[in-house]
């Protein structure tokens, strides 16, 4: 490929999928409300991090001086990690990715399946990895000859754009319903990549009254504790179980968008324990034959116990519209959610509101859950 010319593929493809829209019967009777459900989970890498990072390759390689020397690298032992490879692949070029030594590894075995050229070891944690990679990997691959270009996990505004195409189809698929304008979106905040790109897109549709319920797991709360402290704070570690939510610092951005709308009640923050997140997981398994892991169950653990009313701080009305994002991930099996379930089977096992008992998950709890 001649230097100056760029590739096509991106006029007429994208590395992403229009995901389906669809509304859970059982989540909706036991929330009180419509529950709909956007399956990022169907993305090519398993998570919603396709759109986001696979726009950030795409903008990347239109901007390449030599779009033949391009070679993508990332430090995520993760799901930024697998949609980078699943980019590349898509784009044509080659990708390397470095994890800590704390990756699992089940992780490593499926980048290294997506189609990794090659996936480096580093570092007890991803600061570490990811230093390796900037200081040492992409300067010694320049060296040769190629044009390293590094891939963030959530901080650069390609990616919020790209994330942003979610609410793009939300709204597309809404009008086919005839349903309006979602009441809720809820989404899961890590870094805050997806948040930036929802808000970014329901600020854009300047006729919807919507709710963003921007959800974390205690120990990966770091917008939380920003917006208590009103400060950019960052956290001392990670301690939930939850990775797919291990920053420990949002972006700028992502704390600009949760000050500027918290007042207004556009952007309501919630924090949910490990044992919640870990019952969405298992009770969403049980409803919909969906396995996701901790960082989504946290948002689907909003249907049940009365959660939804308590994050938005009034009741729930039969009518709204919710869309959960279930942004899925790749760190979850089938025996980790059996073993979630065995764990915190009876997290729940006081709470009825008429409807829990007559979904799927409460008639399979463990202790009368």
């Amino acid at each position: 490929m001649a230097a100056d010319k760029k590739p096509t593929v991106a006029a007429n493809k994208k590395p992403w999928c229009r995901t389906p829209l669809i509304e859970s019967a059982n989540l909706s009777k036991t929330a009180g409300c419509k529950i709909l459900l956007k399956l990022e989970n169907l993305q090519p890498a398993g998570s919603f991090k396709s759109r986001g990072i696979g726009n950030y390759n795409i903008s990347a390689l239109q901007h390449a001086s030599h779009t033949e020397k391009v070679h993508f690298y990332s430090s995520s032992g993760g799901n930024a990690g697998l949609a980078c490879v699943h980019a590349a692949n898509f784009l044509g070029r080659p990708s390397t990715v470095v994890v800590p030594l704390s990756t699992k590894p089940m992780m490593i075995v499926k980048i290294k399946a997506a189609g990794a050229s090659e996936v480096v070891q580093h570092g007890a944690s991803w600061k570490e990895a990811d230093t390796y990679l900037r200081d040492v990997v992409i300067r010694q691959a320049e060296k040769k000859g190629e044009e390293g270009v590094y891939v963030p996990p959530f901080d650069h505004e390609d990616i919020w754009a790209g994330n942003a195409t979610l609410i793009d189809e939300v709204d597309e698929q809404m009008q086919e319903m005839s349903d309006g304008a979602p009441d809720v979106v809820v989404c899961s905040v890590g870094g805050g990549g997806l948040f930036n790109g929802v808000v970014q897109g329901v600020e854009a549709r300047k006729d919807w009254q919507t709710t963003v319920l921007a959800m974390e797991t205690e120990g990966a709360h770091s917008l939380a504790q920003s917006l208590a402290k009103d400060e950019h704070i960052t956290l001392p570690g990670i301690t939930s179980l939850a990775t797919g939510l291990g920053a420990t610092r949002v972006s700028e951005r992502c704390l600009d968008l949760a000050r500027k709308h918290r007042e207004s009640g556009k952007v309501r923050s919630v924090v949910f324990s490990d044992a919640e997140a870990a019952m969405g997981c298992w009770r969403f398994a049980d409803d919909e034959r969906i396995l996701v892991e901790l960082a989504c169950g946290v948002n689907t653990a909003l249907c049940y116990g009365g959660r939804l009313e308590k994050a938005l701080g009034r009741p729930v009305k039969k009518d709204e519209k919710v869309v959960i994002v279930v942004c899925g991930g790749q760190d979850v099996t089938a025996q980790m959610v059996e073993e979630w379930r065995q764990q915190f089977g009876d997290l729940d096992k006081d709470a009825r509101n008429g409807h829990m008992a007559e979904v799927p998950s409460a008639a399979t709890a463990p202790n009368g859950a």
